[in-house]
């Protein structure tokens, strides 16, 4: 299948984005992903309270909770890329048809998804994680099946951003996160603290949260004012642009997939190292979080705005629109790293670490956010331009070699064999985000992906 879109080039002459129409499409984002992180980190510091046996419970479940909402998220990723090209096109009808079936797949990926997930829950706890104690394991299972009775409305919540994105509307699930952001923490806290629930006190808050959220977005989709909403017609299975939404959704699936996989080994590989380590790389990987909130907006701009530029058959605007969003990547990825890296010290005294804890959590930051500023742009937010252009396999194919060579691989030699610990893991992710680039770099700079975006070979 070398060219999903079908769709003849229209060739706009000025720019499908204006730079307020960028900003209004980026800014939400960003604050969003911000958003997001904060929260993590006061349900974090919430569930403490209840015990190590609850931290320990979720801490696990919620590996597995990443691990489903990279697959959730993939597809919607596909489905913004169909009605995104559809857009460009100028083709309102195949958009407005293509939102139905984007909310038709994932719902159901998310209800089979939530039906395992219930059905052989010890058995998953024990494939992923072996043996573990009596009172984590119980936690983890009420944790992971109140979790699962929200995928179908993280679904749906997905789903539905994924269409406010294409229309370049993400002030709007900016404001729905805000509103079950605020649900999850008030939840919290009178759950934990006022009604002592434990494990399910966390759980049930966040069930409302996405319930609410997922809501409130298919109910404003249904307003036929909207450039895309859900019609009043009878709903009919369209295989075709199911087609196109999985042959771009499930690679990225597969690679989100693995990669958390992947991440899981880390943790597990880091996990012998001792307490020193362990909680040095953990404090590392909140700060590192925070550094990659410019790329992961930029991941969710990228794919709309090229989507467009791929459905009007535009090379030029494919190529500007890339080095625009790239160079915006970049200068923000480095102004902000920068100012983490400024302020370290006085980031870490926060957490009231050991002295030898807070010397290896500096060096672990100095490491991420450093070449973050040089690597990941390219590594992490460029695929997403070949995905928007239907160039799917590629980036999976490679992302899961890199993953499995460089992040695991020489985790193995230069933690463990070489003895180097944590050290030797974060280096080997440098190692991983080379490898990367390397290959996204040079794919974007062949042009192999023309052919799958279906646009005219035009001079730069």
């Amino acid at each position: 299948m070398e060219n999903q879109t079908n769709i003849k080039p229209t060739k706009p002459q000025t720019p499908l984005f204006t730079n307020r129409a960028l900003t209004a499409l980026i800014l939400p984002l960003i604050l969003e992903q911000a958003l997001a992180i904060t929260v993590g980190m006061a349900d974090t510091m919430m569930i403490s309270s209840v015990g190590e046996a609850a931290v320990s419970g979720v801490s696990l479940v919620d590996m597995l909770n990443m691990l489903i909402f990279s697959v959730l998220s993939a597809l919607s990723t596909g489905g913004c890329v169909v009605i995104s090209q559809s857009l460009g096109a100028g083709k309102k009808d195949e958009a407005l048809k293509g939102t139905k079936q984007l909310l038709f797949t994932v719902a159901v990926f998310s209800v089979l998804i939530a039906t395992i997930a219930i059905a052989f829950r010890e058995g998953i706890l024990r494939l992923f994680f072996g043996k573990i104690e009596a009172d984590v394991m119980q936690a983890a299972l009420t944790y992971l099946v109140i979790s699962a009775f929200s995928f179908p409305f993280l679904g749906v919540y997905n789903a539905c951003a994924a269409m406010f994105r294409a229309m370049g509307k993400s002030n709007i699930t900016f404001i729905v996160s805000i509103i079950g952001n605020v649900i999850n923490v008030v939840g919290n806290a009178i759950c934990i603290f006022g009604l002592h629930m434990g494990v399910a006190g966390v759980a049930i808050p966040t069930l409302v949260s996405r319930v609410v959220m997922g809501m409130i977005l298919y109910v404003l989709l249904r307003n036929p004012h909207r450039e895309l909403y859900f019609s009043q017609e009878r709903f009919r299975i369209n295989k075709g642009i199911i087609q196109k939404i999985l042959y771009i959704g499930i690679p990225g699936g597969i690679e989100g997939g693995i990669f958390q996989l992947g991440r899981v080994v880390v943790v597990s590989i880091i996990s012998g190292f001792g307490t020193v380590q362990i909680a040095a790389n953990g404090v590392a990987n909140s700060l590192d979080a925070m550094g990659c909130i410019i790329g992961q907006a930029m991941n969710l701009a990228m794919v709309t705005v090229i989507g467009h530029c791929v459905g009007a058959g535009d090379e030029k605007q494919i190529r500007f629109f890339t080095k625009k969003l790239m160079a915006i990547t970049y200068a923000a990825t480095i102004a902000l790293n920068s100012l983490i890296l400024l302020f370290l010290h006085p980031i870490l005294s926060i957490y009231g670490l050991s002295a030898e804890t807070t010397a290896l959590a500096y060096v672990l930051v100095m490491i991420h956010n450093g070449m973050a500023m040089l690597l990941w742009p390219a590594s992490f937010v460029l695929p997403n331009m070949l995905r928007a252009c239907n160039d799917v396999r590629y980036p999976m194919v490679m992302s899961i070699f890199s993953m499995c060579a460089f992040r695991i691989g020489f985790s193995i030699v230069f933690g463990i064999w070489m003895q180097m610990g944590a050290l030797g893991v974060w280096y080997a992710m440098v190692m991983d985000w080379i490898f990367r680039s390397l290959c996204f770099v040079g794919r974007y700079l062949r042009g192999t992906w023309k052919k799958a975006a279906g646009v005219q070979n035009e001079q730069n």
